[in-house]
């Protein structure tokens, strides 16, 4: 019989050393290959530079009080629930959790109705428009966010990018689409948000996945806890559970978050470094490649014959050759590497005309994070535009 530990937290020390996200060494390639037009591009920069960046020489910035819950919820008896009896008693027999203290646990957990609508699919609405999209996250407010993210973290993010290859822009870009630097990590208790998901999840086609899914999380974010020493009650979150600056299901922080500042603790919540280190093993570990190119899409025009179709929606990878893209009808506006594979990806305006790119694998890498060719695109565009500022 496996040994029972307790789910009660360890006290561990809150040490945390300087260290944190964007790279100020290699970044010289920044801005040569915007995604966004030229004028939007100007005019976010104008914008963001109206009111001046006081650089903070590698000062981190101060640790604001923990946020508050506002989704409390309201009581449901998941203890008596079949399902979530036989989750607890595999938690026990599988990985030696206190049975009882699970039972004490989940009788303090609530079922969180806006979890369940916020997971329903949108109703049709507005075609989908990149420039509308873009125009939420390349905008002052983030820009100055993260020009002020970068100075006060500088080191971590030169550090990120010599160990990882992963440059600062992208990495800022990351976490500065997911929280505005973490002014936005979310305050869902993600247990009750994730049992929620796991046992209550909305009527849809592919139901039963998505529950055992967010029971796969849940189970991780028990494991979490209790190796960290963390109340697992305290964890707060999005809506669907995800965790920190860089928004890390948990699942994706057991298997991929890092202790980047050295203090023996993975802390996404709070640790700029943990979090920027964490976000450049991520990206490698979903096959991010230090030496290709530090440009990923390449802008190109498509002929009226339509032959190109067939290399738009081919998954989320670079797997054809500029010749055979060529030969397809796909034309290219700019220098592009001829020795590497593209994907061929569609950004759709609405109803003015699509933008069409390359796209090569390290684009991808970065659809992994999230999988969306405007997530991508506006990861990237916002770490040009902020390196752009930082360095005028």
């Amino acid at each position: 019989m496996p040994m029972r530990r307790s789910l009660l937290p360890i006290k561990t020390s809150a040490l945390s050393l300087l260290l944190s996200l964007p790279l100020c060494l290699s970044t010289a390639h920044a801005g040569e290959n915007s995604n966004i037009s030229a004028a939007d591009r100007a005019r976010a920069v104008r914008a963001a530079k109206a009111q001046p960046v006081k650089k903070v020489a590698g000062k981190p910035a101060a640790k604001k009080a923990p946020a508050k819950f506002d989704f409390e919820g309201e009581f449901v008896d998941y203890a008596n629930w079949k399902e979530v009896r036989a989750f607890l008693d595999e938690m026990s027999a599988k990985h030696g959790f206190d049975r009882a203290e699970l039972d004490t646990l989940i009788g303090k957990v609530r079922y969180v109705e806006s979890t369940v609508q916020l997971m329903k699919p949108a109703p049709p609405g507005k075609p989908k428009n990149w420039q509308a999209y873009s125009a939420r996250f390349i905008e002052p407010v983030r820009i100055h966010a993260g020009v002020k993210f970068w100075e006060e973290n500088a080191e971590a993010l030169a550090r990120a990018e010599r160990e990882y290859g992963v440059p600062a822009e992208i990495i800022v870009g990351i976490i500065g689409v997911e929280t505005v630097y973490g002014r936005n990590t979310g305050r869902f208790r993600v247990l009750d948000a994730l049992t929620t998901l796991a046992f209550s999840y909305p009527e849809s086609p592919t139901r039963a996945a998505r529950m055992e899914f967010f029971k796969g999380e849940l189970e991780n974010a028990l494991l979490y806890a209790r190796k960290d020493g963390i109340d697992p009650l305290t964890l707060l979150g999005s809506y669907a559970g995800a965790i920190g600056l860089p928004q890390f299901m948990p699942s994706s922080i057991m298997k991929y978050a890092v202790d980047f500042d050295g203090d023996s603790h993975i802390d996404l919540r709070n640790s700029t470094a943990d979090a920027i280190g964490s976000v450049a093993h991520f990206l490698v570990e979903h096959g991010w490649r230090r030496d290709d190119p530090a440009i990923s899409t390449y802008r190109v025009t498509v002929s009226s014959s339509h032959a190109w179709e067939k290399f738009i929606g081919q998954g989320l990878q670079a797997k054809y050759r500029l010749e055979e893209l060529q030969e397809g009808g796909v034309s290219t506006v700019t220098a592009t590497p001829q020795n590497m594979l593209f994907g061929l990806i569609d950004l759709q305006n609405g109803s003015e005309a699509t933008e069409y790119y390359l796209a090569s694998n390290n684009f991808f890498a970065i659809t992994q994070y999230n999988r969306s060719y405007f997530y991508a695109m506006s990861v990237i565009d916002l770490g040009k535009a902020i390196s752009q500022v930082r360095a005028r």
